[in-house]
C-alpha cells in the first residue's frame, strides 16, 4: 500500500493524541516532528517512535515529506501553513484555520496557486456520534429540516488551566475556542450558512484565577464572553447557537439539537467522537437512544488526515477541507460583526456539506 509522508510541526500537549492515531492508518507514514523548542520535539520522537526531530525550518526542507500537520498556537497557524505550502506539501491544521479572514484567505490562495490541499480539524464530526446523526437525517427518520439548537456553556477556563490569560484576549473567547466544533458539526448536519444575527458582551471584564500555578493572577477581558445568535442556513433551516464563559451554575441544555418535520434529533457533544444520539418521532413520549452505527466512538483526533491522505493518493473528496474550515472561521466572525453593527452579517463564503461516511467504508 502506497503512504503518505508526514509531518509534524509543534509538540506541546496535543500533538500526542495525533502521534499516536496518525501510527494507526495504514496508509500514513509518520516520519518527522519539529517544534521550537528543539527538546520537546526530541523527546516526542523518542516517546513515539517517530525517526527524525528536528527544527521547524529542517522539517520544511525536507523532501520526503508530502503532508504536513500544523499543530501550533492558533497565531501562528496561518504563517506556518503557508511556509509548509510554498515548500510544497499539503497541510492539515489544527482548528482554527488562522485568527483572521484575511490570513484564511491566504492560506487558501496559496494552496490554490500551488495545487495543494488544505484541510483543518476539527475532526470530530466524521466519529461515530455525528455521522449516526447524520446517517438519520439522510435516511429521512427526522423529516425535513426546520431548525437547530446548540449551546456550549460553562464557567470558564480560569477555573481549571494553567495559564488561561489567552482565552480572554483578543482572538480568544469562547466563539473562537469552541465555536469550530459546533458550527462544523452544523454545518455537517444542515449545511452551508447564509446569514448570521449576533449579540455578544463582556459580562465581567476582569477575572481571576482560581487554577494553580496563577490562582489569584487578575486577567484583563479583552474579547466577548458570552455570545448568542440565529443561523440562516441556506437550505432554510434556522438555528441558534449560544457560547459562554458565563454560566457559573452550570447548565442543563444539550449539545445541539435539529428539529425536522417528523421529529427531534439530540446530537452528541461536537468535541468528542461517541454518543449518544438520541431520537424522539412525532407523538413518541420519550427519546430513544440509538446504537452508534459507525466506527471512531474513542478520541480519533488525525482521521480528518487519514480521510484528506486518501484523497491525495486515490482522488475524491476530503470532508474536513480548507473550505469548510474558512466557512466556519469566517462564521465566528459573524457573530461578533453582526453584534458590532446592529445589523445581519451575510455570509461572503460558502462550502459544499461535507459527504456522509458509507458505512461500508468505516474503519472499525
Amino acid at each position: 500500500m502506497k503512504k503518505l509522508k508526514i509531518g509534524i510541526i509543534g509538540c506541546g500537549n496535543i500533538s500526542s493524541i495525533y502521534m499516536e492515531n496518525c501510527q494507526k492508518f495504514p496508509h500514513l507514514k509518520l516520519i518527522a516532528c519539529a517544534d521550537i523548542d528543539i527538546q520537546r520535539a526530541e523527546s516526542q520522537a523518542e516517546k513515539f517512535g517517530i525517526p527524525k526531530a528536528c527544527s521547524v525550518q529542517e522539517l520544511l526542507l525536507d523532501a520526503d515529506i508530502d503532508l504536513v500537520i500544523n499543530l501550533t498556537i492558533p497565531k501562528a497557524h496561518a504563517s506556518v501553513c503557508i511556509q509548509a505550502l510554498e515548500a510544497g506539501k499539503h497541510v492539515y491544521t489544527e482548528k482554527p484555520l488562522a485568527v483572521t479572514r484575511e490570513e484564511g484567505r491566504q492560506i487558501l490562495e496559496t494552496a490554490k496557486k500551488r495545487n495543494l490541499l488544505v484541510g483543518s480539524a476539527p475532526d470530530t464530526f466524521l466519529g461515530a456520534g455525528i455521522q449516526t446523526a447524520i446517517h438519520l437525517i439522510e435516511q429521512n427518520e427526522i423529516g425535513e429540516l426546520v431548525g437547530a439548537s446548540a449551546f456550549m456553556i460553562c464557567p470558564g477556563h480560569e477555573h481549571w488551566h494553567p495559564d488561561p490569560a489567552f482565552y480572554y484576549d483578543i482572538g480568544g473567547g469562547p466563539m473562537f475556542d469552541m465555536g469550530p466544533y459546533y458550527l462544523t458539526a452544523l454545518i455537517a448536519l444542515l449545511g452551508p450558512i447564509k446569514r448570521i444575527s449576533g449579540s455578544t458582551r463582556i459580562s465581567y471584564p476582569e477575572r481571576t484565577v482560581l487554577s494553580t500555578p496563577k490562582a489569584g493572577t487578575k486577567i484583563q477581558v479583552l474579547t466577548p464572553t458570552h455570545i448568542s445568535g440565529v443561523i440562516d442556513f441556506e437550505s432554510g433551516a434556522i438555528g441558534n447557537l449560544t457560547t459562554s464563559f458565563d454560566a457559573f451554575g452550570g447548565t442543563s441544555l444539550p449539545s445541539i439539537e435539529i428539529y425536522g418535520s417528523k421529529g427531534t434529533l439530540l446530537v452528541p457533544d461536537p468535541n468528542t467522537f461517541d454518543g449518544p444520539v438520541k431520537i424522539r418521532k412525532r407523538d413518541e413520549k420519550e427519546f430513544k437512544e440509538v446504537p452508534l452505527a459507525y466506527g471512531h466512538a474513542q478520541n480519533s483526533r488525525g482521521l480528518g488526515v487519514a480521510d484528506m491522505a486518501r484523497a491525495i493518493l486515490e482522488g475524491g473528496n476530503y470532508r474536513a477541507s480548507g473550505e469548510l474550515a474558512y466557512h466556519v472561521l469566517e462564521a465566528m466572525h459573524g457573530f461578533h460583526d453582526s453584534s458590532d453593527s446592529g445589523k445581519h452579517y451575510i455570509m461572503e463564503s460558502t462550502c459544499n456539506r461535507p459527504g456522509s461516511v458509507p458505512l461500508e467504508l468505516q474503519e472499525k
